[in-house]
């Protein structure tokens, strides 16, 4: 394959962000550029979205975030006309089991408040007391709450792996280039744009870079300078299986942070680790501790068929840690305004993905925001301190 040299756009991580940037970019009428996608793991192995539990939600405490994962729904649902290629079927294997967050009495009005937030934005959840809870939700310990909201409808998960791949297969048929390479090296050209060493060897010019490189971002920023508050740190999910059927069963929240959602006859679950035992780096060896010390117990207590269960197997993936507030940091730097960032998602990047692509191709295409203003996630708030948080991450 002959070395590629230059490119309009050049992208720098090709799992979900990335490779729907390229697509939005390539099927746009107004663009006619070159696109290259840069990605150092074709086979996606340890990629975070082939890792991750495929969750789709409205329910966030930010506008701008509901109103991003109302799009991927919208996007989601029609998939087949958006992805397909050749009129080969695309199957996310979509289902639409709502997610359940549920309060304590000092998260109550945290809660309500979110649940305010989103029904003014067309969002359909509603708020449950306990008993509520208990009726609909029969299999549920509702001791020590005081409310939950559920998504009735818009909400619920797909296979992130699919939604990856048919992005990245309609990205290439429409003419992005894949390129199995890491960046090495990034750095201003002398005449314009930016020039990109590869780990193969290779060199790429390119008048515009998206660094949409997950975890890896604050490395690729790095190499410009730019100190980018996005580190990578581990995340597990476990499998099990439960002698009794919970009929039903949505993605649930528990006040404490710990979700489980239905799988194919099994359950997977998890929890982000303590705040002292949550340390940076690409570790991906599997931990079984916060299962038997935190994850289990509240399970077992919030739903008492999880008493009896039996764990098959875990794994461990890495999200893109936002330290400042959680939440994307999107757009261009102040002083490259041909850099331009789609990172730090902390867990949420696959259903913001398309909103994100087709945000970012509206930077790069137009200079600015076209179908959602999204400028109040701008970088210039990192440099001012003005964190932006998410009260509702998981």
């Amino acid at each position: 394959m002959p070395d590629m040299k230059t490119a309009d756009v050049a992208i720098v991580g090709g799992g979900v962000i990335g490779s729907a940037c390229a697509f939005f970019l390539a099927r746009n009428p107004d663009f006619a550029g070159r696109v290259v996608v840069l990605e150092r793991d074709p086979t996606y192995e340890r990629c975070s979205t082939a890792r991750s539990v495929g969750g789709i939600r409205q329910q966030f405490s930010n506008p701008e975030n509901i109103r991003m994962s109302q799009f991927a729904i919208e996007f989601v649902r029609d998939v087949q006309s958006e992805l397909s290629v050749d009129d080969d079927p695309v199957d996310l294997s979509f289902v639409e089991g709502g997610y359940l967050f549920l309060a304590s009495p000092e998260g109550q009005s945290v809660l309500a408040d979110n649940a305010r937030t989103q029904i003014g934005l067309g969002a359909d959840v509603v708020s449950l007391t306990p008993q509520e809870l208990s009726q609909r939700f029969p299999w549920l310990n509702t001791d020590g709450l005081a409310a939950g909201v559920f998504g009735q409808s818009g909400e619920g998960w797909i296979d992130p792996y699919s939604l990856l791949m048919a992005f990245r297969r309609k990205a290439r048929a429409l003419g992005a280039e894949y390129r199995s390479a890491a960046v090495t090296g990034l750095a201003r050209s002398d005449t314009g744009g930016f020039a990109l060493t590869l780990s193969d060897g290779g060199r790429l010019s390119a008048g515009t870079v998206i660094n949409a490189a997950g975890p890896q971002a604050g490395a690729v920023a790095a190499m410009l300078g730019i100190a980018l508050p996005v580190v990578p740190r581990k995340r597990m999910v476990y499998v099990i299986d439960c002698r009794t059927p919970i009929d039903n069963c949505p993605l649930l929240v528990d006040p404490t942070g710990v979700y489980v959602r239905p799988e194919s006859g099994q359950y997977i679950c998890g929890t982000a680790p303590p705040a002292d035992a949550d340390p940076d780096g690409e570790d991906f060896t599997e931990d079984y501790s916060l299962f038997e010390e935190i994850v289990w117990p509240t399970l077992a207590h919030r739903i008492p068929a999880f008493e009896a269960i039996k764990l098959q197997r875990a794994w461990a993936g890495l999200y893109a840690v936002n330290t400042l507030d959680q939440n994307a940091i999107l757009g261009p730097h102040p002083d490259m305004p041909d850099f331009l960032f789609a990172n730090g998602f902390s867990g949420h990047g696959l259903q913001k993905s398309p909103a994100v692509g087709r945000a970012i191709s509206e930077l790069v295409i137009y200079g600015a925001y076209r179908s959602l203003d999204l400028t109040r996630f701008g970088f210039d708030r990192i440099g001012r301190n003005d964190p932006i948080p998410e009260i509702n991450v998981v």
